[in-house]
């Protein structure tokens, strides 16, 4: 009988897999959308008629939170008692606002508005919420649906420091979609 040798293959060993170089492209994604979102841009759904017509209710909003520069008629988001509400710049820092006949006034100039109102702008002067001019760091804001906004007529002016960033781009309905004025 003859002997016949039996050799051995060795055995591949399976290269030990890195659990962290496969899962850095998910982290690196995850981290890239959490700083997006903080810092540069977010979703925002309006809540209510106030900006009728120019905003519609449950309407998709891109929100600029880089943008801190306001200039009239931005369209902004801030923060008021705990609530996010959007409404549009009117008056700026350093000036005096008022409302006569249905138009605005800025310094005793008329400006104007290039956006669709819903209603009729009843007579307004600064005075009405004690003051005289818009002091440094706070705007005047106002809802395009006059009769139906809680804006700086009822709840004063709002500080720089609480509006979150302001929105021209509209994503849904899809009817919808493009910039806002």
């Amino acid at each position: 009988m003859e002997k016949v040798e039996v050799l051995e293959v060795p055995k591949k060993e399976k290269p030990k897999k890195n659990w962290f170089k496969e899962l850095l492209p998910y982290i690196i994604i995850v981290v890239v959308v959490v700083l997006l979102r903080t810092f540069i841009i977010t979703p925002i759904q309006v809540d209510g008629s106030s900006m009728y017509p120019t905003l519609e209710d449950k309407e998709l909003l891109i929100l600029k939170k880089y943008d801190k520069s306001f200039d009239r008629f931005d369209v902004v988001v801030f923060d008021y008692n705990g609530s996010r509400l959007i409404k549009r710049v009117i008056g700026l820092p350093g000036e005096r606002v008022e409302y006569k006949d249905n138009k605005l006034y800025v310094d005793g100039k008329q400006i104007k508005e290039d956006f669709d109102r819903n209603s009729k702008t009843k007579d307004f002067v600064l005075d009405d919420i004690g003051i005289d001019i818009i002091p440094e760091g706070y705007y005047f804001v106002m809802g395009d649906n006059r009769d139906n906004s809680t804006d700086s007529r009822i709840i004063g002016l709002v500080s720089e420091k609480d509006i979150k960033g302001s929105t021209n781009l509209s994503i849904f309905p899809f009817d919808k979609i493009g910039t806002i004025n």
